[in-house]
């Protein structure tokens, strides 16, 4: 099916890592539209990383936008308000075609992380700034309708047995040691947003995943299901970690088919 791409860039001064490429469809036949976070243990990765899989889902008629953020000299809370102009500038773009206000949230590890973020907290909620550079909100907050998070951590305190590459990450995005400011590590995790008011959730997660523990994942889906969130999860056999993102083994095809069920359920 031909789409129409489109990047845009958040600030008139271009700021590495302030964009987001959106791909549509030539016939748009779905209300909900897609926004995906990449992954990249917070310091590496690329919008583009979704492009294949945005193009498949545009054969289905969704909408799609992937965004960037600023990787280098920054912390996880500029990276948050990055994500929140990205998915503004998505829902003012949508709001001026006429398309309904419904937007389904992916990312993988790192990304799923940040994307988890967006979908659970209020803007500001983190302790991130509202505004950067030239860029001011300039639509009303909506809620994502649903969300799928492949890869992610739950929590963003020390576990047992935590990959120390993956604890490196941590603490060097959050900017201080958790020793020293172990409330903004708490700020930041995930689980710690669940309410009565979560949407539907999907989390996806590889048999081989080395980085964040199955049990994690399973205690994110046991608190949503408790405060009567629809939660639903999935383990792919033989899959690695972050390993969503192309549609050509068979891993990666089962997850967008999931993918593409669940959103097509949502209400």
């Amino acid at each position: 099916m031909p789409y129409r791409f489109l990047s845009i860039y958040f600030d008139k001064d271009i700021i590495e890592g302030r964009a987001i490429d959106i791909f549509k469809p030539e016939s748009v036949k779905q209300d909900t539209a897609l926004f995906f976070v990449h992954g990249g243990g917070w310091h590496s990765g690329t919008r583009a990383l979704y492009h294949k899989i945005m193009r498949a889902f545009n054969e289905y008629g969704f909408i799609c936008a992937s965004t960037d953020y600023r990787l280098n000299d920054v912390t996880i809370f500029d990276q948050i308000t990055d994500i929140r102009h990205g998915y503004d500038i998505f829902t003012g773009i949508l709001a001026a075609e006429g398309r309904p206000g419904r937007i389904f949230v992916y990312g993988g590890s790192a990304g799923a992380h940040l994307a988890s973020l967006l979908t659970l907290a209020e803007p500001g909620e983190c302790g991130e700034m509202a505004e950067f550079g030239d860029y001011v909100r300039q639509n009303e907050w909506i809620k994502p309708v649903g969300a799928a998070f492949l890869s992610m951590p739950v929590i963003f305190e020390p576990w047992e047995d935590i990959f120390p590459i993956i604890w490196q990450d941590m603490q060097k995005i959050i900017g201080v040691p958790y020793t020293q400011r172990p409330d903004l590590y708490r700020k930041v995790s995930p689980i710690n947003y669940i309410s009565g008011q979560t949407p539907p959730v999907l989390l996806l997660q590889a048999e081989n995943e080395h980085m964040f523990p199955l049990e994690q994942t399973q205690a994110f889906i046991d608190k949503a299901r408790y405060y009567g969130c629809h939660a639903e999860h999935r383990v792919y056999t033989k899959a690695e970690h972050g390993f969503f993102y192309d549609v050509e083994r068979r891993q990666q095809r089962e997850a967008f088919v999931d993918i593409l069920k669940f959103v097509t359920r949502l209400k």
